[in-house]
């Protein structure tokens, strides 16, 4: 069997007490499986396997797999521990991480990302390798299967993170998002700024096959791009590491794109780059020659003129609609005008409804993922109060980033309970959570007994 093959067979095995769930990819070099890590309730959490290099090597992967998790950026996938184990024989290294929703190379065979959600993504990218540069490491592979969805936030993977003084021939060149120096092992922050540069082109091409891996001269970024995207990476890309600009610069051409409206933007971003919106659309600037304060004298008789206006229509509805009332035999006062069945309570049976319903809260870079309507139907049981007791997938739909965030608001939904004699009863409700690229929709129906 090739590796894949056999790191699959391995799903149901146990790795130093946790067990390897089920398999989510790998190569010839490693292969990452869901698994659960101790807690209330346990947590969901991601552990990748990589062979045992031998001898002093294996202690420095261990060495550098245990520094990964000491770092700590919301940005950056959180490493938990690491250690060594056996598998039918194989000696092996591990990692237990953060669990991921979903990568951007899941997203890119199906489209090219839009510019705005390049502009949403760039940022907490530059901040977790702003932070990994600062405490003097290199994560030395960035690439569109390493920004990740998790927890709500666009994170970087963090098990790759090596120190510059870590030169050995495991760091060799792979692709073109490896900078051309990789290949004879030189690991430097400029390889990073290389990748930054290879990504964002990948994003809006769908891969990063622009420029032949060995090539000399620096690659062509090709005109589709749009700006400032075109010239940050063109600048990410220049063969001379030294050339090559810095996260500070990237950060500045990026500052025009933060004033996008946020429809297209991370809202956290706008917030930081436009912190009063508001006050700046309510200033209206006063023209040239035209006085601070309007004169009052041309305001007064305008303030006449309305005051009466007003009366008369006043005075015509009083006489107009009052009149008849007084006269008509027949007329009934509207306060009086109550059936019994709403001064006396009906005991009778009445079905349940609605009355409090979550949306689950998704980031428009996560919904401009999304082609077509992506459904997912939850099953909930609802105490004699209204309150959800316990919600399960009736389906799940087609990804598990957007049916697990139905499932946690539906968790939150309330409801009028339906009444037998006059009595409130436990009930079972199917939601519907509709996803969309511009919206958000959920309804609910109650499950007959």
């Amino acid at each position: 069997m090739s590796k894949p093959e056999t790191w699959r067979s391995w799903e149901g095995r146990v790795a130093n007490g946790l067990t390897l769930q089920q398999w989510l990819g790998g190569s010839d070099h490693s292969a990452v499986f869901l698994t659960e890590i101790a807690g209330t309730p346990p947590q969901k959490a991601a552990i990748k396997l990589m062979e045992a290099e031998g001898g002093q090597a294996t202690e420095r992967q261990i060495s550098r797999l245990r520094a990964t998790t000491m770092l700590s950026h919301p940005n950056l996938i959180c490493a938990f521990q690491a250690g060594q184990c056996q598998i039918d024989g194989t000696s092996l290294v591990y990692v237990v991480m953060e669990f991921a929703d979903e990568d951007l190379s899941q997203i890119l065979p199906q489209r090219a990302l839009e510019p705005g959600e390049v502009g949403d993504l760039l940022p907490p990218v530059l901040g977790a390798l702003s932070y990994i540069h600062r405490s003097g490491l290199v994560h030395g592979r960035i690439k569109p299967s390493n920004v990740l969805a998790a927890a709500d936030r666009l994170k970087l993977s963090s098990d790759q993170v090596v120190s510059p003084t870590d030169q050995n021939s495991q760091h060799g060149r792979r692709d073109i998002y490896d900078a051309p120096e990789a290949a004879t092992g030189t690991i430097t922050p400029a390889v990073d700024i290389w990748s930054l540069g290879a990504t964002i082109v990948a994003a809006f091409r769908q891969n990063a096959a622009f420029a032949q891996v060995d090539s000399p001269r620096d690659p062509i970024v090709p005109e589709s791009v749009p700006e400032p995207f075109r010239t940050i990476a063109r600048e990410c890309l220049h063969v001379d590491p030294k050339q090559r600009c810095p996260i500070a610069q990237i950060e500045s051409r990026l500052k025009g794109q933060a004033q996008k409206p946020a429809s297209v933007m991370n809202p956290a971003v706008v917030s930081k780059s436009d912190p009063k919106p508001a006050a700046a659309a309510a200033a209206v600037p006063i023209s040239e020659g035209q006085p601070a304060h309007p004169p009052k004298r041309p305001a007064f008789p305008i303030t006449i003129a309305v005051a009466i206006v007003l009366a008369c229509i006043f005075a015509f509805f009083y006489f107009h609609n009052s009149t008849p009332t007084a006269e008509s035999p027949n007329a009934t006062p509207q306060s009086t005008a109550t059936t019994p069945s709403s001064a006396t309570p009906a005991i009778s049976n009445s079905a349940g409804k609605v009355s409090h319903q979550v949306l689950p809260e998704i980031p428009q870079s996560a919904k401009n993922t999304i082609t077509g309507t992506i459904k997912v139907v939850v099953k909930t049981q609802v105490d004699a109060s209204g309150k959800v007791t316990s919600a399960a997938f009736k389906t799940a739909g087609s990804s598990r980033y957007f049916a697990e965030r139905a499932l946690n608001a539906a968790h939150r939904w309330e409801f009028s309970p339906p009444q037998t004699d006059g009595q409130p009863q436990a009930s079972t409700w199917l939601i519907q959570f509709r996803f969309r690229r511009d919206s958000t929709q959920a309804s609910a129906q109650p499950v007959k007994r």
